[in-house]
């Protein structure tokens, strides 16, 4: 094995997290839901609609991005291996993560346009996705197949890892308290950055920017292109590959099964994520630090146990993996939707009880353990039903199953928010999701199927 190539790939990790960690869950989110619920209350709503009606709005954005990556994804990684050139699109859909991230400091207290900030998470988004389509298809060339797994959650690992440093970062440096102005580490944001325009905060954006251009070198200086011939780019004949590949899917049931699965887990996760802050900073009326420090353990959490998972993998294989996973997230979810800050199930609490903060906090644990190893043995598991020379084609068939219905989740938290007026319940939806995703596990031979 190449150990030099294995750390640059591994740097993509610990570059692109930050997007996940700051920009979908942790801190960007928190901002963006306190800016939206008072932009909607400041016309006329009350605290609860304003709160829906800034879901709402985050929910339908992010299905626009879904079925964006769902419909492009494919055709790319089919692109891609037939031309034998991933790198070039590596680098393309950096620019695209960069200049979305960077966008989002351009959402202002007190008049934002709301619409233009989530214009920009989605354009980093696709960005992220795209990127790691083409960095998921170098893995089966990295290692021996029976070292996929371990190498699998080590990345996964490292990349949670570099999420925490930069959730510390931001949290000690730049993310002021909205009351004190103050950062956790009690000083004013860095390099004379205005509190009262939450410039500290909106700092996220370029701050992730910036965090992937300088961790992307090692990649950039130790990964390549696989040898092999270079062709120009055919779209015709990349579609007739993917033709012949979908065409082969009622021949490969475990292969079915699999992506369906993984359809329903990774949306099902990715919306947790991605409304994971909002619901801290509305529901629980965080404020933007408090849910910083939720998300460093959640990180933390998640890079203790993808590591740990990356070892149950090489032992035990990836499918038990993802099912004891799937189970956790399915009874955070079920947690999630009996939580507010008045009550627990139905079960009144004193007022100004904390049960309601410790609960979510160990939510944010399961949720970032289980679903740092979830992915990692996913990966490894779209591993075992490839092979490496249509490697981005089939990450790419991957990449619209966790996105074909990436509008779904999102939209059905929306629907189920706004038909129940309640954001608790509007996570109703992701269990029946995990447990649909659970039962097609069974289809699923744990070592994979070979290409007919």
């Amino acid at each position: 094995m190449n150990r030099k190539r294995i750390w640059g790939w591994w740097f993509f990790d610990w570059a692109s997290q930050p997007y996940a960690t700051l920009l979908m869950t942790f801190i960007f989110p928190v901002y963006y839901a306190g800016v939206a619920r008072e932009h909607y209350m400041a016309q006329g709503m009350t605290s609860d609609a304003a709160g829906a009606s800034a879901q709402v709005l985050w929910g339908y954005g992010l299905a626009i991005c879904g079925a964006i990556i769902a419909v492009l994804a494919p055709i790319l990684g089919a692109i891609a291996d037939n031309s034998g050139r991933r790198m070039v699109w590596i680098w393309l859909f950096s620019g695209f993560y960069v200049a979305g991230a960077w966008g989002l400091w351009f959402l202002m207290p007190g008049q934002p346009n709301l619409h233009l900030a989530v214009m920009s998470f989605g354009i980093g988004l696709i960005g992220m996705e795209f990127a790691t389509i083409f960095t998921n298809a170098l893995l089966p060339g990295l290692a021996p197949r029976e070292e996929i797994g371990r190498l699998s959650g080590s990345g996964f690992a490292f990349g949670y890892l570099g999420g925490v440093v930069a959730l510390a970062v931001m949290l000690l440096f730049f993310a002021e308290d909205a009351r004190s102005g103050l950062t956790l580490l009690g000083i004013p944001p860095l390099f004379g950055l205005d509190p009262a325009l939450r410039e500290g905060t909106r700092a996220a954006g370029p701050f992730t920017a910036i965090w992937y251009l300088v961790f992307m070198l090692p990649f950039a200086l130790w990964v390549r292109d696989p040898p092999g011939p270079r062709q120009p780019l055919r779209l015709g004949a990349a579609m007739s590959q993917l033709g012949r590949l979908l065409a082969s899917l009622p021949r490969r049931p475990s292969l079915s099964a699999w992506l369906a699965s993984s359809m329903l887990l990774r949306d099902a996760l990715n919306a947790l994520y991605a409304f994971g802050g909002v619901f801290a900073g509305t529901v629980l009326g965080w404020p933007v630090f408090l849910a910083g420090v939720f998300g460093v353990v959640s990180a933390v959490s998640a890079t203790l146990v993808s590591w740990i998972g990356g070892r149950a993998d090489r032992r035990w294989g990836p499918k038990p993996v993802i099912i004891a996973c799937a189970l956790v997230l399915t009874a955070v979810c079920t947690l999630v939707t009996g939580m507010s800050r008045q009550s627990i199930f139905g079960l009144p609490l004193p007022p100004g009880s904390k049960l309601p903060d410790a609960l979510f906090f160990l939510c944010g644990a399961l949720i970032g353990g289980a679903g740092g190893a979830l992915q990692a043995a996913g990966r490894t598991m779209m591993v075992r039903h490839a092979t490496p020379a249509r490697a981005a084609e089939a990450f790419g068939l991957y990449a619209l199953s966790g996105k074909a219905t990436a509008f779904l989740a999102p939209a059905l938290i929306a629907l189920a928010t706004t038909a129940t007026g309640s954001q608790s319940l509007g996570v109703f939806p992701l269990i029946v999701m995990f447990l649909l995703a659970l039962v097609l596990l069974i289809w699923v031979k744990a070592k994979g199927e070979a290409e007919q």
